[in-house]
């Protein structure tokens, strides 16, 4: 699996190998030694997961965590607060403020990169390389392929981007500017109805297979993928 990570570390040599590690492993990195400057960051580009130092000059990793979880736009973004308080308490304190995880350092590279995959796993499945299976639907991330009922499809790339998002976070409404953030990327420039235009293609590359009706339009609100 390969996603954008974004890493606050304050700590120039922790920073660097976390990074080492985390590239190695396959993914995307990006890197801040503070709030302030990955609050910038993240104004322009989300991240699939955010690596969090509990102790940050300024605004602590705590305190951003609280703020990220007060956002609607980041709200739903995972996040591992890593620090070196070990007391029971603080691990509390952390995961109440909304932190998906809590690891303590120091820590061994291939503990954070197993941590990391189950977060992943569970909070952003569509940059996983799992086969998905649902309602008719077989979508191989690997492989860039989709079956409907038996019938393959041809999708164009972001058609199978926005496809596998959705199939991933089924019965949830998604707004357009959600779907452009989560599919296309924050610093896509353009308008909302970019997503109508391919929502419309999707649907028609599932009507052969009787599915096109899974892709549903919530007046007001967005769209919503739901296999009965």
């Amino acid at each position: 699996m390969a996603a954008q990570i974004l890493v606050v570390e304050d700590e120039p040599h922790i920073q660097e190998l976390i990074a080492i590690n985390l590239t190695r492993a396959g993914h995307f990195v990006r890197c801040a030694p503070d709030a302030e400057q990955a609050r910038e960051m993240m104004q322009r580009s989300l991240p699939d997961l955010l690596l969090l130092d509990w102790m940050l000059p300024g605004m602590s990793g705590v305190e951003l965590t609280r703020m990220l979880r007060s956002e609607t736009r980041t709200r739903d973004i995972p996040i591992i607060m890593l620090s070196a308080r070990i007391e029971e308490r603080d691990k509390i304190s952390g995961l109440e403020v909304g932190a998906d995880d809590y690891i303590t350092k120091p820590f061994s590279p291939r503990e954070l990169i197993a941590r990391v995959a189950v977060i992943l796993r569970r909070r952003v499945p569509q940059v996983t390389v799992d086969v998905v299976r649902i309602g008719g639907l077989v979508l191989d991330p690997a492989a860039k392929t989709v079956i409907a009922k038996g019938l393959p499809l041809a999708l164009g790339s972001t058609e199978f981007r926005l496809l596998h998002f959705l199939i991933t976070h089924t019965d949830r409404v998604y707004s357009r500017s959600q779907l452009l953030d989560h599919v296309w990327g924050a610093d896509f420039v353009g308008d909302d109805r970019t997503v109508d235009v391919h929502i419309s293609r999707l649907r028609n590359a599932l009507l052969p297979a009787g599915l096109d009706q899974v892709i549903r339009t919530v007046r007001g609100s967005g769209y919503s993928l739901t296999v009965s």
